[in-house]
């Protein structure tokens, strides 16, 4: 601390630290001592392990900082500094600001190292205290005349002042009326709206968005409902919600890589920042040219970098997931402002736009990202509930960069959590309503797909390698996961598509009736067992009583019935394009013989075998002309029938139309799952002990 670079080994020896936790009020005038204690350069933790030692080395102080500040009123100097420097600041110039940037950083950071630890130990209310506690006039009279003393006589009057007035101010309670708190609020978003980001700002920026989400973290140690906390009530009565939302959702688009050091090559000639910049191993990140892409890094390694290379990128995109997804019961000018946004190159109608901001921008930067779990949750949140943002997605020729790594993500499903998979699924089905995407992803054509092993494919249309991944992870489901809803929204976007599916790759046309092979074979299995004597079933799972079963054959015929319908609906309305899935039918058309009489199933049963006998009396025909027939003939002969095909043949059904609606109560999905991110892949490391709230399936 003060000038040299902070050793966290030295933290708890450090006079400067040990004054402000100490028992005598320090004034936020008093600018030797701020000045001696915001003169420093730290290593910042980087990951859980560095936040443990930091915070270990920290405890003895900040158990003196709690047991003293009540008394002191330190902390609130503290703030009344950041608050100054902070308005200091938005009237500066670059050349000017320099110092003031450096040290109001080094200020919040002591402040959200202090909240933390109160919201991590104590309790909201202790918290608030904190920010609004004022020192005695006894202590507040020992720091004028501890400002006047020379160096040794200070010392003694400092202890027999402090020692004084104690017990003086022991009993006093601290009155809260959240205006401290309000006002920094306030300079919180000023800052982070205001002041424009740079190379020598950005940790500041960063830091700022920090301490919003540490401050909003007392949701992971309370158990009180977020609509009764203060601190939430004051967050979200702010009326800058759309300034603010703005600035987070452009610091997202933008993806500015963190500088080499904490305040860039700006400051040279300071003799302050001369010893900041000449320090690269403190801080320094190892610039790596286009380091997100989504080819080379998936998932978890993508989230390191994207942690690590755009941390406020990062930390920008989880309070925005933090700000729009608590208090949905209610009126949430946050969510409002993400919902009501507009592209910067449109004009819109004046008062129907909360902010505008280039969608170009956010797109990219979202198809470069989308294997992230918090930039699949955002996506969601802009496609499903921003009618701008989705048509815009609508209309753009490069799909592709959007949904193969939505597409990888669900293959990769065993190294997902099940949310990702979910929300990935979600984001399939809301763009799988538009009829314009489902007749674009079969004009796109892709090469080479080398992340799909199963079999090699030289080319396949992205409608086709989209389902067929939406068939292996009902398949993926089937085995692991056994959730209805997963089926139902596998099935549900595959539903949508099938009435524009078209010039089907062979091996997705197999995948599909084999798909409906697989789960007849599991139901004339689960149907055998129902039908065997109580007595007989010794092979069955004791815990698997008939209850189960029942329940088990009738999500099975759903699903059986619902494929059924997409095929269907494939041969309805697109037959003359599909070839090969007629093909496939001839070829299969066995798979069918059990269900032809089934109640569930028969009536559309009977249009496939319909669709079937027409074509193989064509090839029966032609067979006894030419003799056997090669794959090549037997598709040509298809072709040359289908032209003379007429869909009036068919039984109609209602055309498969699905849309996503969100459940009931979501906040119990959402909150939880977006407080685990935070905790898992965000720049804030939280002590997991003490977390009561976050409840998913992912360990923080």
């Amino acid at each position: 601390m003060g000038i040299n670079v902070s050793r966290t080994a030295d933290l708890g020896s450090n006079e400067w630290l040990q004054r402000f936790v100490g028992r005598h009020h320090i004034a936020h005038d008093d600018e030797a001592f701020w000045n001696g204690l915001l003169n420093y350069n730290i290593v910042l933790p980087e990951n859980s392990q560095d936040q443990l030692n930091l915070d270990s080395r920290l405890e003895t102080l900040c158990q003196s900082f709690i047991g003293n500040n009540l008394k002191t009123g330190n902390f609130g100097s503290l703030v009344t500094v950041f608050l100054e420097k902070t308005s200091e600041l938005l009237s500066l110039s670059d050349q000017e600001s320099n110092m003031h940037v450096w040290q109001t950083f080094n200020a919040l950071f002591i402040i959200r190292t202090l909240v933390k630890y109160i919201n991590e130990t104590g309790s909201e209310f202790q918290l608030l205290q904190h920010f609004e506690a004022l020192p005695s006039a006894e202590l507040v009279q020992a720091a004028v005349e501890l400002q006047q003393q020379t160096p040794a006589e200070s010392a003694t009057i400092a202890i027999e002042a402090t020692e004084q007035a104690a017990a003086a101010a022991a009993s006093a309670p601290v009155f809260v009326d959240g205006a401290k708190f309000e006002t920094f609020i306030d300079a919180l978003v000023n800052l982070i709206v205001v002041i424009p980001v740079k190379e020598f700002t950005y940790h500041l920026h960063l830091e700022a968005v920090n301490m919003l989400i540490t401050l909003l973290s007392v949701h992971l140690f309370a158990q009180q409902p977020t609509e009764k906390s203060i601190v939430f009530r004051t967050v979200f009565k702010c009326q800058h919600a759309n300034v603010l939302m703005s600035a987070l959702l452009h610091f997202v688009a933008r993806m500015v890589e963190v500088p080499h050091t904490m305040f860039g090559s700006s400051s040279a000639g300071s003799i302050v920042f001369g010893i900041a910049e000449s320090l690269l191993s403190i801080f320094t990140f190892r610039k790596q040219q286009d380091v997100l892409k989504a080819s080379n890094a998936v998932g978890g390694e993508l989230s390191l970098q994207f942690r690590t290379h755009y941390p406020l990128a990062n930390q920008s995109l989880l309070l925005i997931l933090i700000l729009t997804n608590h208090c949905t019961a209610q009126e949430n000018a946050y969510r409002a402002s993400l919902f009501g946004c507009a592209d910067s190159k449109d004009s819109p109608k004046q008062g129907t736009v909360s902010f505008q901001i280039d969608f170009s921008a956010v797109y990219e930067t979202l198809c470069r990202i989308v294997t992230i779990d918090q930039a699949t949750l955002l996506l969601y949140l802009l496609l499903h509930r921003n009618e701008r943002f989705y048509r815009f997605v609508m209309q753009q020729q490069d799909l592709e960069q959007l949904v193969i790594p939505i597409l990888q993500t669900l293959y990769n499903a065993p190294d997902s959590n099940s949310h990702h998979i979910y929300m990935s699924l979600i984001v399939l089905l809301i763009l799988s309503e538009d009829e314009g995407f489902n007749k674009n992803v079969h004009t796109i054509m892709l090469k080479n797909i080398t992340w799909y092993t199963e079999r090699s494919i030289s080319e396949i249309s992205l409608g086709g390698i989209l389902i067929l991944i939406v068939i292996r992870t009902i398949q993926y489901n089937m085995l692991k996961m056994r959730d209805k809803y997963l089926h139902t929204n596998c099935l549900a976007a595959l539903a949508n598509m099938s009435g524009h599916f078209r010039a089907l790759h062979p091996y997705v046309a197999q995948r599909l009736v084999s798909l409906f092979e697989t789960l007849a074979r599991k139901h004339t299995r689960l149907d055998a067992q129902l039908k065997e004597p109580a007595d007989s079933a010794v092979f069955v799972n004791v815990v698997t009583t008939a209850e189960d079963m029942l329940q088990d054959l009738s999500v099975l015929e759903e699903v059986l019935r619902m494929v059924l319908e997409i095929l269907n609906s494939c041969l309805t309305n697109q037959l003359v394009y599909c070839p090969n899935l007629v093909y496939t039918l001839l070829y299969k058309r066995s798979v069918f013989e059990g269900f032809r009489s089934h109640h569930a199933f028969q009536d559309v049963v009977q249009n496939i075998d319909m669709v079937v006998g027409f074509f193989s009396s064509r090839l029966q025909r032609v067979q006894e002309q030419r003799g056997e027939l090669g794959v090549n003939e037997v598709l040509e002969v298809i072709s040359k029938g289908a032209s003379q095909w007429s869909s009036d043949r068919l039984r109609k059904f209602p055309d498969l139309k699905f849309k996503y609606v969100e459940e009931d109560a979501p906040e119990e999905f959402f909150i939880p799952y977006v407080w685990t991110l935070v905790c898992k892949y965000g720049c804030v490391h939280f002590s997991s002990e003490s977390i009561k709230t976050v409840t998913t399936d992912i360990a923080c």
